[in-house]
């Protein structure tokens, strides 16, 4: 029974570091990266080749989580300030340090490798681009000043691009608004949930807009402004060709829900009397419905190429 329980107790260990480095690699937002660069691979591809196809999924996966558990090594002792990254694997001490930075390093170079030598150089220079943006400039550029979420919003919207390129694509007005969308759908995202942790963030020392715009509504506008941005920017897909009218009428759709609560969220904060708790509810409601806008506008776009 003795030896049935040590076998059973490490598994478990083993399941449990196996996650823990998995959680490394951000799996919602580098799932979400996977899912742009293979939309835009799709877009952009006149006939699908499985190789190609694995290689934009795979590269963006490993480039991603490989960014992520870089980003986490870097800022390991700010997030054990934060009651919302307070447990991740770094600050918890589930996992060294040293570790960390060897697989995010380690994953970062395969999947470079993959955009690289798989792929072409234009892709693997996009990744590249991605990769140094994120980590370099972004990360460090968070406790200096907010427009580092501008800044850090370029390599969010690169994937969708990088699957372009992979299929053949050229850097023209297609990617563009690939790019565009992505960069546009960041801003309510991020904004929202930064409005949510914003105590978190102070107390952790981020330069966020939220940490210094206590009524909301400085981050309510630039919430709004974007949210409308990335309306008539989804539609342009139609006017390059890409998509059909169906993708358009589902667009319209997406774009005008989700700019009610962005509207709602600015309304709000700037109202002295309502109450903060209603304002991050609103914000929640913000997040949420980014996370179903984003997959559903992909659908469309699968569905409906031209």
């Amino acid at each position: 029974m003795n030896g049935h329980t040590s076998l059973r107790a490490a598994r478990s260990v083993s399941r449990s570091r196996i996650l823990d480095f998995l959680e490394l690699m951000k799996p919602e937002l580098t799932g979400l990266s996977v899912l742009t660069a293979v939309g835009g691979y799709y877009l952009a591809a006149g006939e699908l080749h499985l190789q190609a196809f694995l290689a934009v999924g795979f590269g963006t996966l490993l480039l991603g989580g490989g960014a992520g558990a870089l980003n986490q090594y870097a800022e390991r002792s700010f997030d054990a300030l934060m009651k919302r990254t307070e447990r991740r694997p770094l600050p918890a001490g589930r996992i060294p340090a040293l570790h960390a930075l060897v697989f995010g390093s380690t994953a970062s170079l395969m999947g470079l490798a993959i955009l690289f030598l798989l792929l072409n150089p234009l892709t693997g220079a996009l990744g590249l681009a991605t990769f140094v943006l994120y980590v370099f400039v972004y990360t460090p550029m968070k406790r200096v000043t907010w427009y580092a979420t501008l800044v850090g919003a370029v390599p969010g919207a690169l994937p969708p691009v990088l699957g372009w390129t992979a299929a053949g694509g050229s850097l023209d007005a297609s990617a563009a608004i690939l790019f565009l969308i992505l960069f546009f759908w960041q801003m309510p995202h991020f904004f929202s949930l930064a409005w949510m942790y914003r105590k978190d963030y102070a107390r952790a020392g981020y330069r966020m807009l939220t940490v210094s715009d206590p009524k909301g509504i400085r981050t309510g506008f630039q919430t709004l402004l974007h949210a409308a941005a990335l309306l008539p920017a989804s539609l342009a897909l139609a006017g390059v060709g890409l998509v059909g009218p169906m993708y358009v009428a589902g667009a319209a759709v997406l774009g005008a829900a989700f700019l009610v609560p962005c509207a709602l969220f600015l309304r709000h904060s700037a109202a002295p009397e309502v109450q903060s708790a209603k304002v991050n509810a609103i914000a929640r409601f913000v997040f949420f419905a980014s996370l179903i806008y984003l997959p559903s506008l992909f659908f469309l776009m699968t569905v409906d190429k031209v």
